[in-house]
């Protein structure tokens, strides 16, 4: 094998990405093996019914995980893009509404935390502002883990939600709008560069709880980047905040990992506004637009774009939103392949 070749680990960076291409070729192997198992159980499983050895029921639910998988490796063929595999950088907005969409911000933000838990993923939250009475104005959170992007890229857009607001002395029903904007975590395989005479670094204290140390020291970080479009040579600047961790070292480090996400992420967008244009006629995702509707008292979930909906408004607060993604990606994720 080339990976216990000698030097194979001379050059640390090729050897990563080899050893992540293994993983992954490995990864597609054990779902074959595991679905021919599943197969081979359900037919041994049909067999002893015919002879009266097992139940129906029994006969079902093999039946059952066997399907389960299949939709397992079918969804994972749809995440076939370069950026899908990689981890996320998750931003939530509040709209114009004041305290009500800051409480939806803060809703969604605890959507993804839960559906990022139930998933095994690691998350953490970059930067923070609280709401003037409740909720946030924005969060800026990392979800860390395989093919964390490629599952939460269709939440990109608005999300909006209905309901009797617990903020308004009439009981009245009010509608309030939160942007999800998703961009892909890259990692030390992705090669972007980024000149030193394009950015500058401000500090200051970060705010909210965490002792005399938050207070005194300035560990939060600001990187302002000047952006140049290569393709209409504008300019514009980012501007990316950290607050994670107490040590400004870390928090610089962090924020450039995010400079560099930010950059990545606007070559991927013009690449598929590219497939875009080739592919006119087809249907396609507008990005920023109106995604999926919540609608409490009518206990309704529902996307837009797929027109997947649930009555599990509980549930998917609590971050379920599985079959939201798996609509989603189904739907659209292969269109640029094919």
């Amino acid at each position: 094998m080339r990976t216990q070749a000698p030097g194979f680990w001379d050059d640390a960076k090729a050897a990563e990405a080899q050893m992540k291409k293994v993983k992954g070729i490995q990864g597609w192997i054990e779902g074959y093996n595991e679905m021919k198992t599943l197969a081979d159980e359900l037919e041994l499983a049909f067999d002893f019914y015919k002879d009266e050895l097992v139940t129906e029921a029994e006969v079902d639910e093999n039946y059952a995980k066997a399907v389960e998988m299949l939709e397992n490796l079918e969804l994972k063929n749809m995440l076939r893009e370069e950026a899908d595999q990689l981890g996320c950088v998750l931003k939530i907005n509040s709209g114009a509404g004041g305290t009500e969409s800051q409480d939806w911000a803060s809703m969604l933000m605890r959507m993804y935390m839960r559906w990022a838990e139930a998933n095994n993923y690691k998350l953490t939250i970059n930067n923070i502002l609280d709401g003037d009475e409740a909720g946030i104005k924005t969060v800026t959170m990392q979800v860390e883990g395989d093919y964390a992007y490629g599952y939460l890229k269709g939440e990109n857009g608005v999300h909006r939600l209905v309901r009797v607001s617990p903020f308004n002395a009439q009981g009245k029903r009010m509608t309030s709008f939160a942007s999800v904007f998703v961009t892909p975590l890259v990692d030390d395989s992705i090669e972007i560069e980024i000149n030193p005479a394009d950015y500058t670094w401000d500090t200051f204290r970060s705010g909210g709880a965490g002792g005399q140390n938050v207070n005194k020291v300035e560990t939060g970080v600001r990187i302002r980047y000047n952006y140049k479009d290569p393709d209409t040579g504008e300019t514009r600047e980012i501007l990316i905040e950290n607050t994670e961790s107490r040590s400004q070292l870390d928090n610089r480090e962090n924020a450039m990992r995010l400079l560099r996400s930010q950059l990545y992420d606007i070559a991927l967008q013009k690449k598929m506004a590219l497939q875009a244009k080739v592919e006119a006629g087809k249907k396609k995702i507008e990005w920023g637009s109106q995604i999926r509707s919540y609608v409490f008292d009518d206990r309704r979930v529902k996307d837009h774009r797929t027109n997947f909906q649930t009555s599990d408004v509980g549930g998917v607060m609590d971050g379920k939103i599985d079959g939201f993604i798996k609509a989603y990606l189904m739907e659209f994720a292969g269109e640029s392949e094919e």
